[in-house]
């Protein structure tokens, strides 16, 4: 007798951890993926801060180009007039703004690499929380049906209740054991890069058809174009 009550308890504690991990699954989920999708709008945040500091550069490396040309035109005026001395002090100056318009061009170097790699991190992101929206919403409504089966069942047997139990909690562990394989092979694939956007981008780089992203190319190509126009 002993033996039997010790069972049933053990079984009422397994069973009631069972339903508190059932009834608390998909409030976890919903927390993380707030925290998810928090993270996606800090990223999308320093990506914006990123491009910013791009832009900035930018502006300084057009102020200092324009200042070399006019301390050019302006040294070799001195030179025709026979001053030496000022068209030097010129060639220093200009010297000096050429090397802050390397730094600057460096700079949108690493800027340009930085906002393709945040951009690309970020749009995988948010495909990864898309496909996580989706399974929750799947999982409300298959969890919605399973409570009104196992309601059904009890209020029409209450006292065939150990055999339903038992079928549930099988039905339970066999669901969720095929979702953890869902989940793990959707994030595999995720992991993988391999959808449609990857092998999209994957044929422009290789030349087959225009790009999706801009690369650091695009970009200073781009600023070449704008200074030619402007010369």
């Amino acid at each position: 007798m002993f033996k039997t009550v010790l069972t049933l308890f053990r079984g009422s504690v397994a069973a009631a951890g069972e339903e508190l991990e059932d009834r608390t699954a998909l409030l976890i989920l919903d927390q993380q993926m707030r925290d998810a999708a928090a993270a996606v709008e800090r990223s999308k945040r320093s990506l914006a801060l990123a491009i910013a500091g791009d832009q900035q550069e930018g502006r300084r490396l057009d102020a200092t180009n324009a200042r070399i040309a006019d301390l050019e035109v302006r040294a070799t005026a001195a030179l025709d007039g026979g001053r030496e001395d000022l068209a030097r002090e010129a060639a220093q100056a200009i010297a000096n703004l050429e090397a802050d318009r390397d730094a600057a061009m460096t700079a949108r170097t690493l800027f340009a690499s930085e906002i393709t790699r945040m951009k690309r991190q970020v749009a995988n992101a948010e495909a990864r929380i898309t496909e996580l929206d989706r399974g929750r919403r799947i999982a409300r409504a298959s969890e919605a049906v399973r409570a009104l089966r196992r309601g059904g069942v009890e209020a029409a047997r209450p006292y065939e209740s150990t055999l339903p139990e038992a079928e549930n909690t099988l039905k339970r562990l066999r669901e969720r054991q095929i979702e953890a394989q869902a989940a793990a092979d959707a994030l595999v694939e995720l992991d993988a890069a391999s959808g449609p956007l990857a092998t999209a981008e994957k044929l422009a780089e290789q030349g087959f058809g225009p790009r999706l992203k801009s690369t650091a190319d695009d970009v200073l190509a781009r600023l070449n174009a704008k200074r030619t126009q402007a010369a």
